[in-house]
């Protein structure tokens, strides 16, 4: 697979808790130069890089992050907002606990709520695979199908496991077929991020594979 086709699915992203302004810019800098999807970037800094980028690089953040327990009106509020600091993609978490309890009605009026204060933006639906069993994985390819939301995400990267291809490959069997996939956590190889495109993820949410190309450029590759 082409390098670039597999850099141009990637979602380069940096959430790390101690992210500096320079560590930001930078990524930016690479997502720009190596012709990402996207950065996926904290919501504190969304307004800076949606400014530094100057329409050369779509923003990302996340919402109801990384454990997905923030009330409904929280997540919408914290959508809205980073939409109006210039973020053209919004990741949230869905509420885990609620799965858990089988609220499934609750859990699809929240992302459509979250999908409607996105005003247009792409949403993607974090459920967090490495928490659920494989029947709550199917209901939920099944309630964001019906959700409005434009992609399935695996992972927030921040629990005790991210994408294993058995997750992607039991999506790419379980959505619709308007819903994208994201693998999100632990791609650590291109041999990992070309697996997981060919099982149906058109997204992958990683910060080593920029790293790993900007490693072989500097080895002379």
């Amino acid at each position: 697979m082409d390098i670039k086709e597999v850099l141009s699915k990637v979602d380069h992203t940096l959430l790390s808790q101690s992210a500096t302004w320079e560590e930001i810019k930078a990524i930016c800098d690479d997502g720009i130069k190596y012709g990402c999807a996207s950065v996926c970037i904290p919501a504190s800094y969304v307004r800076k890089a949606a400014e530094y980028v100057d329409g050369k690089l779509p923003i990302c953040t996340v919402i109801g992050f990384p454990n997905g327990y923030s009330t409904t009106a929280a997540k919408c509020f914290e959508a809205n907002d980073a939409v109006k600091n210039g973020a053209e993609e919004i990741d949230m978490v869905i509420n885990i606990g609620a799965l858990k309890n089988k609220e499934y009605d609750f859990i699809l009026e929240e992302i459509k709520a979250v999908k409607e204060a996105c005003d247009g933006r792409v949403l993607k639906v974090i459920i967090e695979t490495c928490l659920l069993t494989d029947e709550e994985k199917i209901k939920m390819c099944e309630i964001v199908s019906l959700s409005g939301a434009d992609f399935i995400k695996t992972s927030t990267g921040f629990s005790t496991a991210g994408a294993t291809k058995e997750d992607v490959k039991l999506f790419s069997e379980n959505v619709a077929d308007h819903l994208k996939i994201k693998a999100a956590g632990g791609i650590a190889s291109l041999k990992d991020a070309e697996d997981f495109i060919n099982l149906g993820a058109s997204r992958l949410g990683t910060s080593r594979i920029v790293k790993i190309i900007k490693n072989e450029e500097a080895m002379g590759y």
